[in-house]
């Protein structure tokens, strides 16, 4: 079977212009990510690997290089098309969960699907990706700071794959969980994966990244 190329990056370079200097984030990086793989991303603090995962959300632009998503370029998109894409193709899990304190859970996996379609979900496709990670209708009327950390994450993890993403970001995903709920995160990422999701995932947990079925190591805005 021919693998397909979801990801290329061609010597992309982010610079950030600081007063004190200009700080080099990612130095010409080239990579290629193929659907349905599970990926890695490790590197000690400052190496690149947060900036890198937020070109490949879409979140920032490279200064220089190309950034290919399923053959697009992303440099050559306007912002809407951008937004597009990150709405369309790209699902998104936090370490800080970055929910919505004021929306209840349910609201909060909705949120992204209200986006996209301009219309409440009549299909039971929340209530069903809320099912499938374990938060019941019970306490998917509960608003985030009325959950634990772990049921935060699960709701995270249900909102990300409300439009059927065919990429799944992770930063830190474990980060703020407790051991055991950390491994039943990865746990259920490793289900998804194989299901056939393609998963990028920034970690500095080497147990974490033992999950993978690739590591990709960076050091001074390079892949090493």
């Amino acid at each position: 079977m021919v693998e397909k190329r979801l990801i290329e990056l061609v010597e992309v370079t982010r610079v950030y212009p600081l007063p004190s200097g200009d700080v080099v984030a990612l130095d010409r990086v080239s990579l290629t990510i193929h659907e349905g793989e599970f990926v890695a991303i490790m590197g000690p603090s400052g190496s690149g690997k947060s900036t890198l995962l937020n070109q490949l959300g879409c979140l920032d632009r490279p200064t220089s290089g190309d950034l290919f998503i399923r053959g697009k370029n992303t440099r050559e998109m306007n912002d809407r098309e951008l937004t597009g894409l990150r709405l369309n193709t790209i699902g998104y899990i936090f370490q800080r969960f970055n929910l919505i304190p004021l929306l209840t859970a349910y609201e909060n996996v909705e949120y992204p699907y209200l986006m996209k379609h301009r219309e409440p979900d009549y299909t039971g496709r929340v209530d069903s990706l809320l099912g499938m990670v374990g938060i019941d209708p019970p306490m998917a009327a509960h608003k985030p700071p009325e959950l634990s950390g772990g049921q935060q994450q699960r709701v995270a993890i249900a909102r990300a794959l409300v439009n059927d993403p065919a990429l799944i970001l992770c930063d830190e995903p474990t980060g703020n969980l407790d051991s055991v709920t950390g491994r039943q995160i990865m746990e259920m990422l490793a289900e998804l994966h194989r299901k056939g999701r393609t998963i990028l995932m920034v970690t500095h947990d080497a147990e974490v990244a033992g999950f993978a079925e690739r590591t990709i190591v960076m050091k001074d805005g390079r892949v090493i």
